[in-house]
């Protein structure tokens, strides 16, 4: 597997995001960065408010790293009602998806459902 990106807040795309975060957060933040690259190969791309974790067929979006949380969207055509890992879900206006909201608090919370849920994003 490849080196973990956040590994360093050096990083020039990165360091606007990571700067300042707690220890906690960049730990989880390399957390799921490591469950999404054990599954497949991804690549990280920044706007100048997500940072995209993705492969060419999908993508989620990690849109907030909060105190002791990181706030990840995962983008589906489809809403997927019956689970117990997503805090809400809500479709984009005039299109045809639906974001997915995870809210992951311990490197533990990306268990068993959430891995399924995440190869339909990465890899589906």
């Amino acid at each position: 597997m490849p080196e973990n990106p956040f590994d360093s807040i050096e990083d020039p795309q990165l360091s606007p995001f990571l700067k300042g975060k707690s220890d906690q957060t960049l730990a989880l933040l390399k957390g799921f960065y490591t469950a999404c690259a054990n599954l497949t190969p991804v690549a990280i791309r920044t706007t100048k408010s997500m940072i995209s974790i993705g492969t060419p067929s999908g993508q989620v979006w990690v849109t907030q790293l909060g105190k002791n949380f990181v706030h990840i969207i995962f983008p589906f055509k489809e809403p997927y009602h019956d689970n117990l890992c997503f805090t809400k879900i809500a479709q984009v206006p005039g299109q045809q998806q639906y974001n997915h909201h995870f809210r992951m608090y311990q490197l533990d919370d990306v268990n068993e459902e959430v891995t399924v849920f995440l190869k339909r994003a990465l890899i589906n």
